[in-house]
């Protein structure tokens, strides 16, 4: 997808969205929208061409011509393009890896009316008389349980980490506002899933303070009138945030961080300037790659990958900053950074993990943040008709907590309720009432502390209601 929104970009879009449609329960299809300067039925061909690069300007993100046929038949086995130039009508092209080797290097051309309507299907982005749109059909990674539960799960997965992804290589267009991105499902009949997922910028060294005041430092080298130009950060000491775990265990985010033209290329990795190590879990470096000093990189087809040669090398270990600091001796700095934060850091009590009834980003928070219960069915929250006021209930046999639905409405205000509603309540009742649904029986502080919680709630609900 990063490849697609590079295309949109290098298109002067200003909004892309990406919509997931479902048929029968199950994801089938995945358009990719854009805003863009759109294609004209020249620029089309040459677009869906295999094997044929188009001219790059200085400012583009493109680099190799393979972005938008290699990226989409990664993913699917079928690639639809739609666009629209200003003052030209809408024009369309279909590959179809299914259609096998005698099709030749031969693509399908779409139809101007099935072009059109897809075109101006109402998407919640503005077209003004020009943009693209691709579609994919045949998506590997959807799902391919019939199970809901299991569709839900596996979709909110992918939309998850997609959009981390997306928040983090496109993180500093995203903080200027240059573009948006969002993320929706509907149904094949139309009818929306959910409200649009904004992706948000995840930026690697989005810390409030540094380790050491003195830090970040700009570590310079210089060859040949060749300048390189390292930016050294110090994460302040283990985090819960997002920029500091990004897409996975912290350790493997340690290292350099590419930047072309505001693009990240590559997100951590010490490329033979260092060995990775734990303890330098908080030392992340960024390194801009501009016109002049591009000649020492080469770049992977999908723009993930940086590599550098023994030149790269040289440079690093010469770099310094204006009061001497050299690259190494900022690694070691890093080091005793961590060794001190360790003594400190105390190990987090483990809970049950939640189930049904919170959103999955939630539930993938609380499940890096808090080490889980071995063995132990998960706790589902939901809605229930009681007898009482009361506020809550505990069902220890069906691991469920459950909340009175009297006041679900007059909690939930203007908005609609669904699965995973009130996020934000749920959450504060799971930390609090949690840790009760473990072991064999409650003991007398366990109902004790049940009872307490029981009357303060349903005192402050009742007074939120009147």
């Amino acid at each position: 997808m990063a490849d697609l929104v590079d295309n949109s970009i290098d298109a002067g879009a200003t909004h892309v969205l990406v919509q997931i449609v479902k048929t029968g329960g199950r994801p089938r299809s995945l358009y990719i929208v854009d805003n863009g300067r759109g294609m004209t039925p020249e620029t089309i061909d040459t677009a869906m061409t295999v094997g044929r690069r188009r001219e790059y300007q200085g400012s583009d993100l493109g680099h190799f011509g393979l972005g938008l046929k290699a990226a989409s038949f990664s993913q699917a086995r079928s690639l639809t393009v739609m666009s629209k130039a200003a003052g030209d009508e809408v024009v369309g092209r279909r590959w179809r890896l299914d259609d096998g080797p005698q099709r030749g290097f031969e693509c399908d051309v779409v139809p101007g009316r099935f072009a059109e309507t897809e075109f101006n299907r109402g998407w919640r982005i503005p077209l003004a008389g020009a943009g693209t749109v691709i579609r994919w059909d045949d998506v590997v990674p959807f799902a391919a349980t019939h199970d809901p539960r299991h569709v839900e799960k596996i979709l909110n997965h992918m939309i998850t980490a997609a959009c981390q992804h997306l928040g983090m290589v496109f993180h500093r267009f995203l903080e200027s506002n240059k573009i948006s991105i969002d993320f929706e499902v509907r149904d094949v009949d139309g009818a929306f899933v959910g409200p649009p997922i904004p992706v948000t910028p995840l930026d690697p060294f989005g810390y409030s303070r540094s380790a050491r005041p003195d830090f970040p430092k700009t570590l310079t080298a210089e060859v040949d009138g060749l300048r390189l130009r390292f930016r050294c950060h110090l994460w302040p000491g283990r985090s819960s945030s997002a920029q500091f775990m990004l897409t996975g265990n912290p350790a493997d985010h340690q290292g350099l961080y590419f930047y072309r033209r505001e693009r990240l290329l590559q997100a951590g990795g010490w490329v033979g300037v260092h060995v990775p190590h734990k303890r330098l879990s908080f030392a992340r470096v960024e390194v801009e790659i501009d016109d002049d000093s591009i000649s020492l990189f080469q770049f992977n087809p999908e723009k993930s990958r940086v590599l550098v040669g023994s030149e790269f090398a040289r440079l690093a270990s010469m770099a310094r900053a204006s009061d001497g600091t050299s690259l190494n001796q900022y690694l070691e700095i890093a080091e005793d950074i961590f060794k001190t934060a360790n003594k400190r850091n105390p190990k987090r009590t483990s809970m049950i993990h939640p189930g049904s009834g919170l959103p999955p980003r939630v539930r993938a928070t609380i499940e890096k943040e808090i080490p889980p219960v071995a063995g132990e069915k998960p706790i589902d929250i939901r809605w229930a008709v009681f007898p009482d006021d009361s506020f809550f209930r505990i069902d220890r046999d069906d691991h469920t907590l459950w909340l009175n639905k009297r006041y679900r409405k007059m909690l939930l205000g203007d908005k609609h309720g669904g699965l995973n509603d009130l996020p934000l309540v749920k959450s504060l009742l799971y930390l609090l009432i949690g840790n009760v649904f473990e072991g064999d029986y409650l003991g007398p502080r366990d109902k004790d502390n049940l009872d307490l919680w029981q009357t303060i709630l349903t005192t402050a609900v009742q007074a939120e209601r009147q």
